[in-house]
Parts: C-alpha cells; sequence; structure tokens
C-alpha cells in the first residue's frame, strides 16, 4: 500500500542559530565602524570647497568642487607646485583663496619684463607673461613661514603679488588640494 502523506497546516518554527546572528552582528559592527573611521577622517583631515574665479584657469575653474587634505601641512610643509587653499591674512570673514605656491621660505622672489623669477631662475610653475608685478617688482625675500603664491592665469589673478595679501603665512593656509571633481571628466583627477 502506498503511504498518504498527512497535511499539515501548522509551520514549523525555524530557529535562528547563534553562528547566524553572530555573523550577522558582526558585519554590522564592521560596517559602524567603517562608516565612523570615515567620517572622522574626513572631519579632521579633509574638508570640500569651491574654486571662486578663474585664477587657477586652466587647471581649476570656477565654481569646481574641490578636495583638501587639511592633515598634510600638519606633518610637513608646502613645497613649490602645491595647489594650497588659504585666507588671506587669517581672516575668516574672506572667501577660500586657490593658488599654486612658486616659493617658499628664504627664496627671492621678482617679476622682471614680465617674467616671474625665483632665487634668479624663472619658474617653471609661471610660464604666462605677467603684465602686473605688484610687490614683487622689486626683489622680495620670503621670511620664515612665508610663501608666495600665484594663480595659474596670472593675469586674473589676485594673489600674493597683491599689497593687500601678500606673502602667505604658513598659519593661513589651510591644506593642500587633493582632488578636483570634473563634471566633463564624470570622476576625480589628482591636481598637478
Amino acid at each position: 500500500m502506498a503511504k498518504i502523506k498527512e497535511l499539515s497546516f501548522y509551520r514549523k518554527k525555524k530557529k535562528i542559530s547563534s553562528a547566524v546572528v553572530r555573523e550577522v552582528f558582526s558585519w554590522f559592527i564592521g560596517i559602524v565602524a567603517a562608516v565612523f573611521i570615515a567620517g572622522v577622517l574626513v572631519y579632521f583631515m579633509g574638508m570640500t570647497t569651491n574654486v571662486v574665479g578663474i585664477s587657477m584657469e586652466p587647471t581649476l575653474y570656477n565654481e569646481q568642487k574641490i578636495y583638501i587634505n587639511r592633515f598634510l601641512y600638519v606633518i610637513s610643509s608646502p613645497h613649490r607646485g602645491d595647489v594650497v587653499v588659504f585666507l588671506p591674512n587669517g581672516n575668516e570673514n574672506a572667501h577660500y583663496y586657490v593658488k599654486r605656491v612658486v616659493a617658499v621660505p628664504g627664496d627671492r622672489v621678482m617679476v622682471k619684463d614680465g617674467a616671474f623669477y625665483v632665487n634668479g631662475l624663472e619658474s617653471p610653475w609661471v610660464t604666462e607673461w605677467i603684465s602686473d608685478a605688484g610687490i614683487a617688482e622689486n626683489e622680495l625675500t620670503l621670511g620664515s613661514g612665508e610663501y608666495f603664491c600665484i594663480g595659474d592665469n596670472p593675469g586674473n589673478s589676485e594673489d600674493s603679488r597683491s599689497a593687500n595679501i601678500g606673502p602667505v603665512q604658513e598659519s593661513d593656509i589651510i591644506g593642500k588640494v587633493w582632488f578636483r571633481a570634473s563634471c566633463e571628466e564624470l570622476g576625480l583627477g589628482f591636481v598637478k
């Protein structure tokens, strides 16, 4: 005789094993820890801002979002060629200025015949003709903790050549531009 299976309308409760609970809990703790660490790193080490104006074209454009590494200059100092963000004269009410460091403490700077000179040699960072020498018309020696910063588009840049900004104090530098958001490239790009 064939056995007839009995029909049961009662479902058996599935038991959740402790191994599954531990696995889910460990994933949850890992995700929470990763989000917390990322938040702390971004808060203490980085920040974002937008470029204001055309002074850094063609490297950076007006209203382009940039990501700033604030931690780097805690352990080191700016170098020639770094693109930095600073508050002019430490003015908390000013917008962030984004410029390229072209001279460091102890360097001698001067604009002569439209060319920018650092320690008597033409700067590889300023290649465009400079019509307004500003305070760099006469040779200027940077003091301790002073940096000379110029926009990549010097004809349209208010920078260290301007008497109201002058050499940038290291204490006024917020950080180094790390990444830029680019709509055209649909991604992030390192700043050269």
